[in-house]
């Protein structure tokens, strides 16, 4: 074993530990279900905003985004992250406030909870349709961040990518079946730092490799439509081709998504005080604006250096579309870090954990929201067994183990692409989720009905439009969040005014919470 590994190896085992120490110290606060799934509504601000983000920002934000620039430029990328910065800020300014009040109003603890409780579904089909919605997309999303985990160890030190995968995912469920939500916000807010740290000086490491900041703009540049929002570089002819203004629009919608995202509303549900949103709001938007500008440009930076020949080209020839090998770009920069000594073997592997923080935050978020969904939305409440609060508790984490063993099984293929997959499952909970939540919060007139179809048109057309609809090309292929979104927002409407308008207990719960 070679310097560097001893030093990545040291760095990485340090901060698994610390993870699993977080977990373990927050068990000894999550007593009954509530404080497994949110943490008995005891998040400070900081904690809240910078979870939340953590918990966002995926193995996409140090693998999916650089890797997208890496490969085409700085149109998709830049984009998409366009899109998520203003997603954020709005996600934040209109949707915590309310969600924060409401759900405290009604006593609910997870996404098909508040909305079976605020159109008062005595049937619990909402809830079952959102449930099942949560298990469909989100065992995707999770395997999204196992397939990370797996590429990291595997592009590093050459060990199986399996392997790698299922002792990451152990990892994981180890805290998270442990601490329950309140490790997962713990462990996120502590892993939003070592993602910013690790950014920063990659960047810097890169850039500087790269022979500054003029040469990195001036390779970028001799790339035709590489270094311009209204053109992507194709690497197979060597050629710039245009990125019309459907695409922009498209990608843009990525911040859409973000009112349909349980892992992120329920940091808003679990906050001590609503009225400290505002400082969470502020933070979190200004960190999402820091961390994904570098991510962007780090793909640029990278580019850069393989120009130069400072680094191998991580182009697949014979699949020059492919986003995969791109993907591994911060792991192949820790890698040669790692090579000027042990002092910088351990920050090369301070980076490595970056990625790790990137994936972990996310896939401990979606394990608590699916299991919430099976254990308690499920198993009790659409079947009505009744369970005790120890019954219930153990109900919780063994569902929680199933779901990641189901994501270990979807991402077994080392070949996935995270950007890709992120995407699909992105784009499920931002038309399922998204606009009932938007007009549940905000539009009195929305009944169950509406609630109902919006959910299950929203979360088809994303099916449709991605397997039937875009395959077909030109003017349609176009990014699923945005068609399936406006689709979802115009059904719940049309149904909600075409059927019985809701109850005035109803109503005036709406008003009361809106005055708040």
């Amino acid at each position: 074993m070679t310097v560097s590994q001893i030093g990545i190896i040291i760095a990485i085992l340090a901060y698994l530990v610390g993870m699993l120490l977080v977990g373990f110290v927050s068990s000894k606060n999550t007593n009954d279900v509530k404080d497994f799934y949110l943490g008995g509504r005891k998040l400070g601000p900081f904690v809240t905003a910078m979870s939340a983000e953590a918990s966002d920002m995926s193995s996409y934000l140090l693998m999916g985004v650089p890797g997208l620039a890496y490969l085409t430029g700085i149109a998709d990328a830049g984009w998409t992250a366009a899109g998520l910065i203003v997603g954020t800020y709005l996600n934040w300014l209109f949707t915590a406030k309310r969600l924060r009040n409401y759900t405290d109003s009604l006593d609910a603890i997870t996404i098909p909870d508040y909305f079976k409780k605020r159109f008062q579904d005595s049937s619990n089909v909402i809830l079952c349709i959102g449930a099942i919605f949560i298990l469909v997309f989100f065992v995707p999303y999770t395997a999204s961040g196992f397939s990370a985990c797996g590429k990291l160890f595997s592009s590093l030190f050459g060990v199986n990518y399996q392997l790698a995968m299922i002792t990451s995912a152990v990892i994981i469920i180890g805290y998270t079946t442990t601490g329950g939500f309140l490790a997962a916000s713990k462990t996120d807010f502590i892993q939003s730092i070592v993602m910013t740290v690790a950014l920063i000086f990659v960047l810097c490491y890169g850039v500087t490799s790269a022979g500054g900041l003029t040469n990195v703009i001036e390779n970028a540049r001799a790339l035709p439509g590489y270094w311009d929002i209204n053109a992507t570089y194709d690497n197979a002819a060597n050629a710039a081709v245009p990125y019309g203004i459907f695409n922009k629009v498209t990608m843009f919608c990525w911040g859409l998504g973000y009112f349909g995202m349980p892992h992120i509303l329920l940091r808003f549900m679990a906050i001590r005080d609503a009225g400290e949103l505002k400082l969470s709001r502020r933070i979190a938007s200004v960190w999402v604006l820091f961390s994904l500008g570098i991510a962007v440009f780090l793909g640029v930076v990278g580019r850069a250096m393989s120009q130069t020949g400072v680094l191998k080209s991580l182009v697949d020839e014979s699949d020059p579309s492919s986003a995969s090998t791109a993907e591994t770009l911060v792991v192949v920069l820790a890698d040669k870090i790692s090579q000027h000594g042990l002092f910088f073997a351990i920050l090369a592997g301070l980076v490595l954990a970056g990625i790790l923080a990137s994936t972990m935050s996310t896939a401990d978020s979606q394990l608590i929201a699916a299991s919430s969904s099976v254990s308690e939305n499920i198993i009790q409440e659409t079947f009505g067994v009744k369970l005790s609060e120890t019954a219930a508790m153990i109900t919780a984490r063994a569902t929680l183990i199933a779901v990641a063993v189901l994501g270990i099984i979807i991402a077994w293929n080392p070949n996935s692409s995270i950007f890709g997959i992120v995407s699909f499952a992105w784009a499920g909970f931002g038309a399922v989720f998204g606009p009932i939540m938007i007009l549940s919060l905000y539009w009195k007139r929305t009944n169950k009905y509406g609630a109902m179809a919006g959910m299950i048109s929203g979360g088809l057309m994303v099916f449709i439009w991605k397997y039937l609809v875009r395959p077909m090309g030109g003017v349609w292929d176009l990014y699923e969040l945005a068609p399936a979104f406006l689709v979802a927002i115009i059904v719940i409407v049309i149904v909600s005014l075409l059927t019985t308008p809701p109850e005035q207990e109803i109503v005036d719960r709406f008003e009361q919470v809106s005055k708040q």
